[in-house]
């Protein structure tokens, strides 16, 4: 088990990383508890947060069985690109977090993905 130390310099190891790349870009950030996922479309530049979108959400966790499967995430990641688009974002750099890119993250990202966004 990875201590709370090593996740955290894992997460600003990525972030210093995506900072490089990122250009005037704004990011989309993940978040994954055991429970539920959570996603936000930040502009670093103003400290801002554009869009954002969970499993908590009213209208999304009615249709879900649960926050932590694939499908929920699947779910979220089409709301979060809606939600961007209506915020006029379209292009973004996705940042995993400490997060490995498979299963819940990765079926966000794809969701996001089909729904517009483009990273």
């Amino acid at each position: 088990m990875a201590s709370k130390d090593s996740i955290q310099k894992r997460a600003q190891r990525i972030r210093r990383q995506i900072r490089k790349v990122a250009g005037d870009r704004p990011r989309l950030s993940v978040h994954r508890s055991s429970k539920h996922i959570y996603v936000q479309v930040i502009d670093d530049a103003s400290g801002r947060t554009l869009a954002a979108a969970s499993t908590l959400d009213k209208d999304l966790k009615a249709s879900l069985k649960t926050g932590a499967d694939v499908a929920a995430a699947a779910a979220v990641g089409k709301l979060v690109a809606e939600r961007a688009k209506k915020a006029g974002v379209s292009a973004v750099v996705f940042d995993r977090g400490a997060y490995i890119y498979h299963g819940r993250v990765k079926a966000l990202a794809e969701a996001a993905r089909e729904g517009g966004l483009d990273f």
